[in-house]
C-alpha cells in the first residue's frame, strides 16, 4: 500500500458541553485536517490521488458545513437557535459532543465514505484533525 495527505484548514467555533474548564464556553480554533488516502495501485501518471481531487471532495465539504460555522452537539440545539436567529451564525449539529475525537470520528465515519466510496479504488486509511498546533486527535482503519 502506498498513501499520499492532504492537508485542509479551516475556522470554526464550538462548545464541550459538560467540560470542566474553558471549553463548555463557545470558542474557535483554526482546524487543521491532515487526511491520508491509500490504494493498491497508482494510477497512470504514479499517483494515489490528485491532490486536488482531496481537495475538491473533502475540501468542498469542509468549506460548505464546517468552515466559519459552529458545531455544536444537538444536544445543544436551543443556544444553537438562540444564536442562529440573533446573529444568522451557520450551525453544524452533531449527535455527539464536538470535541476533536468526535469531530475527526465523524468525518471518518458518516462524510468520508459519501465522497469516496469503496468502488473508487481509494481508501481513507487516517484521519488527524489539530484543534490547536499542540493538540490533536485522529483515527484510522
Amino acid at each position: 500500500m502506498i498513501s499520499c495527505t492532504r492537508i485542509i484548514e479551516f475556522d470554526c467555533g464550538h462548545r464541550v458541553i459538560g467540560h470542566e474548564g474553558k471549553c463548555r464556553n463557545l470558542h474557535g480554533h483554526r482546524y487543521k485536517l491532515h487526511a491520508t488516502f491509500e490504494c493498491q495501485e497508482l494510477d497512470s501518471l504514479g499517483r494515489v490521488v490528485d491532490f486536488s481531487v482531496i481537495k475538491k471532495l473533502l475540501g468542498g465539504w469542509i468549506d460548505e458545513n464546517f468552515d466559519h460555522t459552529c458545531i455544536l452537539s444537538t444536544q445543544d440545539r436551543e443556544l444553537g437557535d438562540q444564536i442562529t436567529q440573533i446573529t444568522s451564525q451557520k450551525i453544524y449539529y452533531i449527535d455527539s459532543n464536538p470535541t476533536a475525537e468526535n469531530i475527526a470520528k465523524y468525518i471518518f465515519e458518516n462524510i468520508i465514505p459519501t465522497l469516496f466510496p469503496e468502488n473508487s479504488g481509494l481508501k481513507c486509511k487516517k484521519l488527524t484533525i489539530f484543534e490547536t498546533p499542540n493538540c490533536y486527535a485522529e483515527i484510522a482503519d
